[in-house]
């Protein structure tokens, strides 16, 4: 599933990222528009309540703000979770289920409204995460 508007928004192939008080930003390859966006039920995903898709490496470059971004890391220290140390905002993160992609908070693509979103946004499985059955 792709989504290459959202509520008149258009998703473009090259798009913009930013954290809330505009220190980081970052620049997102979707050719594709968001594709697969998705929630996550996992201990840091419940209370982060971020909606989620998905980037190759190479499709995410910071342009703003390296400096400022902090990392948060857990259990088994694979995924790594990015976040503005300024305002606080989850903006990406390395993913441990695919660690050659890079998640990202749909709510900070600029113009985007993740409540809009006319799709059913489905949730994964991360309490029982593959990688903890190892």
């Amino acid at each position: 599933m792709a989504v290459r508007e959202v509520a008149g928004t258009p998703v473009g192939p090259v798009h913009m990222l930013r954290c809330h008080c505009g220190t980081v930003v970052i620049e997102l390859q979707l050719p594709d528009g968001i594709v697969d966006p998705r929630r996550c039920d996992c201990s840091l995903c419940r209370r982060r309540g971020a909606i989620v898709a998905s980037v190759p490496l190479a499709g995410l470059r910071v342009l703003q703000g390296e400096d400022a971004l902090r990392l948060y890391q857990f259990n088994t220290f694979t995924a790594e979770h990015w976040f503005c140390g300024r305002c606080g905002i989850y903006t990406h993160h390395r993913r441990r289920s695919n660690p050659q992609q890079y998640g990202y908070n749909v709510g900070c693509l600029d113009g985007v409204n993740p409540y809009a979103l006319e799709v059913a946004i489905p949730v994964e499985d991360g309490v029982h995460h593959p990688a903890d059955r190892t």
